[in-house]
């Protein structure tokens, strides 16, 4: 059974940084693509940025460009988000993902998330 476990979540003032975690298990990390989605109050859930199962290839939405990095480490079975020059409009819960592409419809399973507020 796969599970992703996030934590990092918490309360920030605009232009702060966040580090989001995620510990997966369950099966093969390495060879699952890993992302990160967020969902805010009365909007969908969205994808935010993507690493391929090497790492070697990302993906970031455009509203987050410049602003967040994805990376993974394959030994610990762990992927990352840092946040940086968070924006109020970056209020949401953030929710880890494991799939097998870089893609939206590819991710299958998603963890419980972590609350990310920014105030103004």
């Amino acid at each position: 059974q796969v599970q992703l476990v996030e934590s990092g979540g918490g309360l920030v003032q605009a232009g702060g940084s966040l580090r989001l975690s995620c510990v997966a298990s369950g099966r093969t990390f390495c060879r699952y693509a890993m992302g990160w989605f967020r969902q805010a109050p009365g909007k969908e859930r969205d994808l935010v940025a993507a690493i391929s199962s090497s790492g070697f290839t990302t993906y970031y939405a455009d509203s987050v460009k410049g602003r967040f990095t994805i990376s993974r480490d394959n030994a610990k079975n762990m992927v990352f988000l840092q946040m940086n020059s968070l924006k109020p409009e970056d209020t949401a819960v953030y929710y880890c993902a494991s799939g097998y592409g870089l893609a939206p419809h590819a991710f299958e399973y998603w963890g419980q998330g972590t609350q990310v507020t920014v105030s103004s």
